[in-house]
């Protein structure tokens, strides 16, 4: 072991209270300063990857869209042409418009999805976000009527006061003349299914329909508003644009989910990297804490260093006492505060102790996603600051005079 290591472990272990306390003090400020970075950092990554599996999970991973506009006729050729290509694993078409809805106690303006019920299956996660009911559109015969289902939204169907088997009627003007004296299109649906997928936005304001019915009620015949990919791998989107743009002739709008929900994706990323650079200034605080212990250590060990200097210690290995001393600060912050993000991730992912409003933040709780190489950034940066901040001491350290420091 090298005698400046040798030393600078005496150093740690003795010295007066108040220097001795200061150490400790400055390690836990960089313990806390890493530990509020690393859960920051893993709590956004929780967040991303929660909004990007919902979000994905009811939108898909491509959306197709007829350009300028318009809807798309040959939906079925188009499907079976998709999912020939490699990497699809499921296309399904949809009707998507606006309408309102009517219950026996309460009225709401929704989004209406019409769907292909097995298709939509392998395309998105609807039929395992059923939590109440059935993932099925199958009427039910009356005497007098034929009554499909509709599957409504959790919140929907709470401010609706409906439940399962209850009836509701939508109502449509698309594809109405306007100027004419018209009436909306009325369609009564039974609830065949209520579902939940986490996001507020999609529980209380969506609700799916056949694509037959959509196609009644909303007036467009034979033809689907769009089409929505699932493919083997999410981050593959932007290599397989190309291809199935070529594959459609050019004819329409490919759109990935990366651009489809840009602004949503482009905040977290930013807020992501503000964040992190506010909380390195925790570190820096930590840092300037190391400057001050070193300083007061210096001068409490004035006169060993003037010994050292006398049997023959040179200024760099005076430096490296003082620096390796700022290292295991450092060191020791960086591991407890690696330890203490990792031990509030689990409590967080298993308890769920922090709730977030739903309708504010698309989901009800903080979910927690650690990720090596945040930890690893976060520490490194952390080193280099604090090594930076042992410098000043140690080049003051190593700058005292034999003679000066044996005259006083």
């Amino acid at each position: 072991m090298k005698y400046e290591l040798f030393i600078a472990k005496r150093y740690l272990k003795s010295g007066r209270f108040f220097i001795s306390v200061s150490t400790w003090i400055t390690i836990l400020g960089v313990t806390l300063g890493v530990a509020v970075v690393c859960f920051v950092m893993s709590m956004h990554n929780g967040f991303e990857s929660e909004i990007r599996t919902r979000l994905l999970g009811t939108t898909s991973h491509i959306s197709i869209f007829p350009l300028r506009g318009g809807l798309i006729n040959n939906y079925d050729e188009m499907v079976n042409n998709l999912e020939s290509i490699d990497g699809v694993v499921a296309a399904s078409p949809f009707i998507y418009y606006k309408a309102a809805i009517s219950s026996s106690s309460s009225g709401d303006g929704i989004v209406i999805r019409g769907i292909d019920v097995e298709k939509e299956r392998q395309a998105s996660n609807i039929a395992t976000d059923i939590k109440l009911g059935k993932y099925s559109f199958e009427p039910q015969i009356t005497e007098n009527d034929t009554i499909p289902g509709i599957i409504l939204g959790k919140t929907l169907a709470q401010n609706l006061g409906i439940y399962i088997g209850e009836r509701a009627v939508l109502y449509s003007l698309k594809g109405e003349d306007l100027h004419r004296k018209t009436r909306p299109r009325v369609a009564k649906f039974y609830v065949s299914g209520i579902f939940e997928t986490g996001m507020f936005e999609f529980d209380a304001q969506l609700a799916y329909i056949s694509l037959e019915s959509a196609q009644k009620l909303f007036k467009v015949g034979n033809s689907v508003t769009a089409v929505h990919l699932k493919l083997d791998n999410i981050y593959n989107a932007e290599l397989m644009k190309p291809i199935i743009d070529s594959s459609l002739e050019y004819k329409y709008d490919i759109v990935p989910w990366y651009i489809l929900h840009k602004n949503l994706f482009s905040w977290i990323a930013i807020e992501k990297k503000i964040l992190f650079l506010g909380f390195i200034l925790i570190v820096i605080v930590a840092a300037f804490s190391i400057i001050s212990t070193l300083v007061m250590l210096t001068m409490e060990k004035r006169e060993e260093i003037g010994i050292l200097k006398t049997i023959g210690s040179t200024p760099a290995s005076i430096r490296k006492i003082f620096v390796i001393k700022g290292m295991v600060i450092a060191f020791a912050g960086v591991l407890s505060g690696w330890l203490i993000a990792l031990l509030a991730a689990f409590i967080q992912n298993r308890y769920e102790l922090i709730s977030l409003p739903p309708d504010i933040y698309f989901i009800t709780y903080l979910p927690i996603d650690v990720h090596l190489f945040d930890f690893l950034l976060a520490g490194i940066v952390t080193i280099i600051i604090c090594y930076l901040a042992a410098l000043y001491p140690a080049f003051q350290a190593a700058k005292l005079h034999v003679v000066e420091v044996l005259r006083k």
